[in-house]
């Protein structure tokens, strides 16, 4: 290629927190594939100061300026570097990409076939001197001592009987601990030397091995399939199919592939047998549930996701995982590591976009249209700072299908923007229903309550659907949202699919709305969150639609986090308000008539939401549902979180392979199919509607 060349100059490069920033020069061979630096030009005939293999190499252009740049190479090491200028640093990405790419195809396209090759990874000599060597008389199987279970000779394999599934699972369970044992034994073999953990043969036998197992889970299922087959004609109606489980605690199962005799019960942790006794209830109690607000209690819990800590130590494991995907790739059934999880689920983080309270009741007290809109746009803007924890871009639990989240706010009504003093006469008449009162009569509250449900209605795809209301003003807002997942480089992006209505029961409004894009960025660094995209919101009653656009940071200069908007009348093509600032810092309003207000979300009053105790949870609300998940993540034992999370998500995918072999539909709780969407069973416009029918019907 022409563009192969040796290309040559300094760089910044970056040591450490006491040196910081110094001047190198660097030298790109692109016939050894090699990025070498020097102390300086004159040392170029000396040994390089450091050098890094390009083959298998990932090159990034960093978000934080337009000058810098990583190389991340296969082994782990990184170089951060930077250009004088956005046009040099374009130079060099450009030729190291090119170089990268090269040199990782020839590694395929040289490799010989695979021969009859033994090896041992055992060290020789003292403890002093780790050298390996290869010993002829040692392959893989002998040294790593996996086991092979054959049966004496003129013994027929007898039939497979229902309890004996249990056991095969449980040998099952040994092979995984063998196979990740295989795997770590490789994978903390030295980067360089004579046999490295980038051995052509040892990374074949990695994947293998991981393909081996997966063939047996595959079988292992067919054997249950056959199970629930023989039973499904004599089960009697409303029985819920629970799946089998392993004998062995989940911790020991996780550790290594010793065969160790447990008993079926007692030596499971609590945590572990409580997930795995869930499952009935989610068949037998699909019924809606009346949360009272009153046993609600102000949540105490404040996980900030500003560590980093894990995220550092696992960079090897995200370059391994980015290794495997491919630009554009759907991540929905992509299961991404533990430690970048949030301490919260996906249904939570929605009911967090609702920590402004006041900002939501006060949009029906808008005097005119106009301004009901305008305040919709100011609550709609200032949501997504609060739904955001901290600076850090983590993930949030994906929601277990069947799983819900209840919550609520109390908002003082002395703290509630007042309405602009306009006539009751002038509203329309489903202001005039009265709702059916306390029968105890009690007095009326000083504050209002905003109540929250969300439901995860789907798992293929995965969709959400949550729905608040305020009954005092007679608003609710109803929404659906498909999260698509996309890989996009050095950057994971987030589409939002779907739609939310609000409605303003008082003024007869209906609000339609959709969500902007969220995006993972610096994904090898210091991970960060961005919006991006534009979102309409409109009322076909009053005419009035407000046009929001989120702004990706381009890759010369700009700021970050970027919103601008603009409030119209459709009729006359009027702009009413113009909006600009940062959609997590400080929001500019412009009016028609010249008045200009700032809205600081850093110092927005957060009101806190209530929920109930986890004792008064039923087994699929999402705090008690992900609680040990929780817990060990807060403890710092990624480990032990991930035994759990993958305890409940294998729980899931059997229950739903069952389902589909019993031909048996998933019953959704609070949430029912409408056209493309999902609507809340017990909507308050339905309640509203019907309060105004009987009230006519009385006149």
């Amino acid at each position: 290629s022409d563009h192969m060349e040796n290309i040559y100059g300094y760089l910044m490069k970056y040591t450490n927190l006491v040196t910081g920033w110094q001047y190198r020069f660097f030298v790109l061979n692109n016939d050894a594939g090699l990025l070498e630096y020097f102390v300086n030009e004159q040392s170029r005939h000396l040994k390089p100061r450091g050098t890094l293999q390009l083959a298998g190499a990932v090159i990034s252009p960093s978000d934080e300026d337009s000058h810098t740049f990583t190389v991340n190479a296969a082994s782990g090491e990184q170089y951060k570097l930077r250009a004088t200028d956005a046009k040099e640093r374009q130079h060099w990405v450009s030729r190291l990409q090119i170089c990268t790419q090269h040199h990782t195809e020839a590694i395929g396209k040289n490799n010989p076939p695979l021969k009859s090759r033994s090896f041992s990874l055992a060290s020789q000599g003292s403890a002093n001197s780790p050298g390996v060597q290869r010993r002829p008389s040692q392959n893989a199987v002998s040294f790593f001592n996996v086991g092979h279970h054959r049966l004496p000779a003129g013994k027929r394999v007898p039939i497979m009987q229902p309890d004996h599934l249990v056991n095969v699972r449980e040998m099952m369970s040994q092979a995984e601990g063998q196979q990740r044992d295989l795997i770590r034994s490789i994978e903390c073999l030295p980067a360089s030397g004579h046999l490295t953990s980038l051995d052509q043969d040892l990374l074949m036998l990695k994947a293998t091995s991981m393909a081996t197992m997966n063939c047996l889970n595959d079988c292992f299922h067919i054997l249950q399939l056959q199970h629930a087959s023989q039973q499904k004609g004599s089960l009697p109606a409303g029985t819920t199919i629970s799946w089998l489980e392993p004998k062995i605690s989940l911790a020991n199962h996780f550790k290594n592939g010793a065969a160790q005799n447990f008993p079926a019960e007692i030596n499971k942790p609590a945590s572990v047998r409580e997930e795995q006794s869930i499952a009935e209830p989610c068949q037998l109690t699909r019924e809606p549930e009346e949360i009272n607000p009153d046993e609600e209690l102000e949540d105490i819990c404040d996980d900030k996701e500003d560590d980093l800590g894990a995220v550092e130590e696992q960079r090897s494991v995200i370059l391994h995982l980015l290794s495997q995907l491919k630009l554009g790739m759907d991540l929905t059934r992509v299961v991404l590591p533990t430690f970048i999880l949030e301490k919260r689920s996906l249904l939570e983080m929605y009911a967090d976009f609702m920590s402004h309270p006041d900002l939501f009741i006060a949009i029906t007290n808008g005097g005119t249209p106009e301004e009901r809109m305008i305040r919709f746009v100011e609550y709609y803007l200032t949501s997504f700072h609060e739904g955001r924890k901290g600076a850090i871009a983590k993930k949030p639990y994906n929601p277990i299908i069947g799983e819900t989240f209840h919550c609520s706010w109390r908002m003082p009504k002395s703290d509630v923007a007042p309405d602009a003093g306009t006539n009751s006469s002038s509203h329309s008449p489903s202001e005039q229903v009265t709702l059916p009162k306390d029968p105890e009569g009690q007095a009326e509250p000083d504050y209002y309550t905003v109540k929250f449900v969300a439901e995860q209605v789907s798992h293929h795809p995965p969709v959400s659907g949550f729905y608040a209301e305020c009954v005092e003003r007679k608003m609710c807002v109803n929404a659906h949202v498909w999260t698509k997942s996309k890989f996009l480089g050095m950057s994971i992006g987030v589409t939002m699919v779907g739609e939310g209505v609000l409605h303003l029961l008082e003024h007869g409004e209906e609000y339609t709305f959709s969500l902007p894009c969220a995006y993972a960025r610096s994904i090898l660094t210091v991970p960060w969150v961005e919006l991006g995209g534009k979102v309409n919101i409109n009322c076909a009653k009053t005419g009035y639609s407000a046009s929001i656009n989120f702004h990706t940071k381009p890759f010369y200069g700009g700021k970050l986090h970027r919103v601008t908007g603009e409030v119209k009348q459709n009729m006359t093509n009027t702009v009413v308000c113009r909006v600009q600032g940062e959609w997590n810092s400080v929001l500019e309003f412009t009016y028609s008539n010249g008045e200009t207000k700032y809205v600081d979300l850093t110092k927005l009053s957060v009101t806190r939401k209530r929920v109930r105790p986890l004792e008064k949870q039923g087994p699929f609300e999402s705090r008690r549902l992900w609680q040990h998940v929780t817990e060990s993540l807060r403890d710092g034992d990624i480990d032990k979180a991930t035994e759990h999370k993958r305890a409940l998500e294998e729980r899931q995918r059997n229950e739903e392979r069952l389902r589909a072999e019993t031909e048996t539909p998933w019953c959704t709780k609070y949430f029912l199919k409408d056209g493309d969407g999902w609507v809340y069973h017990k909507p308050l416009w339905k309640t509203v509607s019907a309060a105004q029918t009987q009230q006519m019907d009385s006149n």
